[in-house]
């Protein structure tokens, strides 16, 4: 093995053979020949170099944007199926009919311009928020590093990597000091690939272990993984039960929309001999309310209101769907570091081993900890407790603390649980040491285990300083290494983690704790959190590979330890299979393959580069608490969406069955446009618009399409039944002028009594303010049938007394069979 030594100050000491980490790569491995790397440069671009080439163009430019632009939202908003459908009916009807008839024009001109200024301001919450958790990668220019935005590297800069580092661009490798990789969001392969100077890294692979250095070689639209990357990134309404169920409506409301369309059209202007002009105005007034516009409206608007609620708790949703998705989810696999402990931890206690003097063992770890620039959570609290310098004189038989060297460093490795580094001490001695789990570096069975047993119980986390004899990347280097002293570290655990944890107690939602520490170490913390269960602790390596064994093993037990990123990725899956939904949350680069693979993965704002690129929700915060809102803002989208989709489908299937009816017993269709408008307004527009805003606890359900048709299916039918059955009493009860618009007011009372029954159903359980809407809407019916302006303009008035009073029997009698119908579908299939 060919060593490096560096003194304190990082550079390289005379007689060294190894070249430092910014000449590495200067000496080949002749068991991986390779093309000769290209010129280096160590202390970056200059200044003026960056300046041309920003000037030329080559800078990554790649637009990455967390939603939809102004131009994208106008758009989706604006032109869609069915805007141009009743487009078309507005224009015909602003000729051949009372702009009162043209009131539905207006009101799809005002819904579509609330959901553009809804998912404007959604926008603008998730672009503020993407630049506050815009990863910042280290360039080095003009000798110094410094963090820049990913768009701002031109072609040729020398970008930094460490563990948990994500890469932004394609390059070559200039220095690599045991430099691991991760390329298997690219390319399927979970094993990390060693890195050396003139390897070529991609975009979208991601540091496992090591460190190093770039340099740029293809940057923008140009990279392998930029357009990966830019999709990713988006808003997107993707991948949603909800919107793929409110698409597959919609195409079933498509088809049987058509022909009962032009079954009327023909009906009205062909085989009935009336007025034109009134006959298009029935005709438009039967096609309108078959198509429930407001429902992709309400649901965009849901979604973009739960993202500004989200956003005000620094809470980042890169996908619109992760709102839904974490509120359908029943397992939640946790990472105990970060999440349900904060990252740092304190050294409370070095205990030597074998008669290890105590001075030596706190050079060495002295020593180590100068030994990995970028060190992790354990390592810190090492060199806070034992800084490189500032601490007292050792004594004679120490040496002098600042003549100890580093000449050769292992960095920690998830899949190997130790680092490593290989030290010259005082006198010259070198000496190689090893520092990672107890349970991985000692043998089965040593009295240690015991001891370390014993403060892993007490929530503690034991690291084990072993000295190994030959060097330091042998493959064997763990085996027979003398175990030399136990550093004992305390976690802190977050002060919400508790009320988190039994936040998804209470909501039937199970929590697996996965870490690769001491599973009873992991156990006693979950315990402390009050987590049920934390007593059933299992050790990864004794988990069986077949994964139906998996399953039944991750449903059995609540604590995880010793767990490698791949198990974390096998275990995600044995849940999946037996049809659990998963959510995974985690901060750390080992955690990247399973949140990646979970239904809803959920990153730390302070994580790793690489884990919240991959993740749909980030929590600026790093508070484990917020993930409850996300849950209640979820159920609140999806249960309020399941109600009002209900209120929008029972129009669409009451106007379909009229339209058929009235083809079939070849009379007039009982409504202009301005009647259906009125009812629409009162029965769902505004009340739907306020029940999709309100507070919702429920828990989500699968099912969508299912759930919402087997209750608007008969609704719709009772509906149309009782104001068809109105329509044809009237006909025979009026006659002679203004009978059709008598008979009209008499089927629109029906129609209106019957909607608000559904709409007084859909609302429960009642609270002061839903009852005051119900409440508020039929008032403003009571008013416009009182009020004589308003009765003209909308052409309603009530003749006589039997008729309304038979419209409203009718009406009471198709309330009570809604009612009854609503409660047995409730108690056959379930709410």
């Amino acid at each position: 093995m060919t060593q490096r030594a560096l003194d304190s100050s990082g550079e390289q000491t005379p007689g060294s053979s190894r070249p430092t980490m910014i000449d590495a790569g200067a000496e080949l491995d002749p068991v991986h020949p390779m093309e000769p790397p290209p010129a280096r440069r160590p202390d970056g671009l200059s200044t003026a170099e960056v300046a041309e080439r920003v000037a030329r163009g080559e800078v990554n430019d790649v637009p990455v944007r967390s939603s939809r632009s102004v131009t994208e939202i106008v758009r989706a908003n604006v032109f869609t199926r069915f805007n141009l459908i009743i487009g078309v009916l507005w224009v015909i009807m602003l000729f051949v009919a009372p702009i009162q008839d043209s009131l539905f024009g207006f009101v799809i001109v005002a819904n579509t311009g609330i959901g553009i200024i809804q998912e404007w301001r959604a926008k603008k919450t998730l672009d503020s928020l993407a630049v506050i958790g815009e990863a910042k990668p280290t360039v080095r220019r003009d000798g110094v590093a410094a963090e820049i935005s990913t768009s701002e590297i031109v072609l040729g800069d020398l970008v930094e990597l460490g563990p948990g580092d994500k890469v932004v661009v394609d390059g070559t490798v200039s220095e690599a000091d045991s430099l691991e990789i991760d390329e298997s969001l690219l390319t399927g392969e979970a094993d990390p690939v060693i890195k050396r100077a003139g390897d070529p890294v991609m975009s979208g692979s991601f540091v496992v272990a090591g460190g190093g250095a770039f340099t740029a070689t293809k940057v923008g639209r140009e990279a392998y993984a930029a357009q990966l990357a830019e999709e990713a990134s988006r808003f997107t309404l993707v991948h949603s039960e909800l919107r793929s169920g409110i698409s597959t409506i919609l195409k079933y409301v498509t088809w049987m929309m058509v022909p009962t369309a032009i079954g009327l059209i023909i009906s009205q202007l062909v085989v009935k001999d009336n007025n034109f002009k009134e006959s298009v105005a029935r005709t438009v007034g039967g096609i309108v309310p078959m198509i429930p516009e407001g429902l992709v409206l309400l649901t965009s608007v849901a979604f973009a209101i739960g993202v500004v609620r989200l956003g005000r708790k620094q809470c980042l949703v890169q996908e619109l769907p992760a709102i839904e998705g974490l509120a359908r989810v029943d397992v939640v696999c946790l990472d105990k570091t970060g999440t349900l402990t904060e990252g740092g931890m304190d050294v409370t206690e070095v205990r030597p081993l074998n008669g290890s003097d105590e001075a030596y063992v706190t050079q060495v770890l002295r020593t180590f900890g100068s030994s990995d620039p970028r060190p992790n959570a354990s390592l810190q609290a090492i060199i806070d407790a034992y800084p490189a310098s500032g601490g007292d004189a050792l004594p004679a038989s120490g040496g002098d603390a600042e003549s100890w060297t580093v000449t050769d460093a292992m960095p920690f490795s998830s899949a190997r649980k130790y680092s490593g580094a290989a030290l010259t001490e005082a006198d010259g001695t070198d000496s190689v040491w090893l520092l990672g789990a107890p349970d991985v570096l000692l043998s089965e069975g040593d009295a240690t285990l015991t001891e370390i047993e014993q403060l892993n119980e007490q929530g503690l986390r034991v690291l084990l300083l072993a000295r190994a004899e030959g060097e330091l990347d042998a493959p064997g280097a763990a085996a027979g290494a003398a175990p030399t002293a136990l550093v004992v570290l305390e976690q802190r655990l977050r002060p919400d983690a508790g009320d988190t944890l039994a936040y998804f107690a209470d909501q039937n939602v199970a929590t697996k704790v996965i870490s690769g520490d001491n599973a009873v170490s992991v156990g006693a913390v979950a315990g402390k959190l009050g987590l049920a269960g934390a007593e059933n602790t299992l050790d990864a390596r004794r988990l069986p590979t077949d994964p139906d064994e998996m399953a039944t093993a991750m449903e059995e037990n609540a604590v995880f330890g010793r767990v490698t990123p791949q198990q974390k990725r096998d275990m995600v899956a044995a849940l999946q299979s037996r049809g659990h939904t998963v959510a995974m949350t985690g901060d750390g680069v080992n955690d990247v393959l399973a949140l990646k693979d979970a239904d809803i993965g959920v990153s730390m704002g302070s994580g790793s580069e690489a884990t919240r690129a991959v993740a749909q929700i980030v929590l600026l915060n790093n508070s484990f608490a917020t993930l409850p809102s996300v849950v209640a803002e979820g159920r609140r989208v999806i249960g309020n969406i399941t109600r009002v989709a209900t209120l929008f489908l029972t129009k669409t299937v009451y106007s379909v069955l009229l339209a058929i009816l009235v083809v079939c017993f070849q009379v007039e269709y009982p409504f202009l446009p301005r009647h259906l408008t009125l009812l629409s307004t009162l029965t769902i527009g505004v009340p739907a618009f306020f029940l999709a805003l309100a507070p919702n606890k429920e828990r989500a359900q699968p099912h969508f399409v299912r759930r919402v048709m087997r209750y608007a299916i008969p609704s719709g039918v009772i509906a149309a039944a009782a104001t068809f059955a109105t329509y044809l009493v009237a006909r025979h009860y009026y006659s002679g002028e203004g009978a059709l618009e008598a008979e009209t007011s008499a089927a629109t009372l029906t129609l209106f009594l019957v909607s608000m029954w559904v709409l007084a159903i859909i609302a429960r359980p009642y609270t002061w303010w839903r009852v005051g809407l119900v409440a508020a809407m039929g008032l403003g019916f009571l008013i416009v049938l009182v009020v004589p302006w308003l009765q003209d303009f909308f052409a309603l008035k009530l003749v006589g007394a039997p008729m309304p009073w038979t419209a409203v029997g009718i009406a009471v009698a198709a309330a009570a069979l809604l009612e009854f119908t609503w409660r047995w579908v409730g108690r056959r299939f379930g709410m």
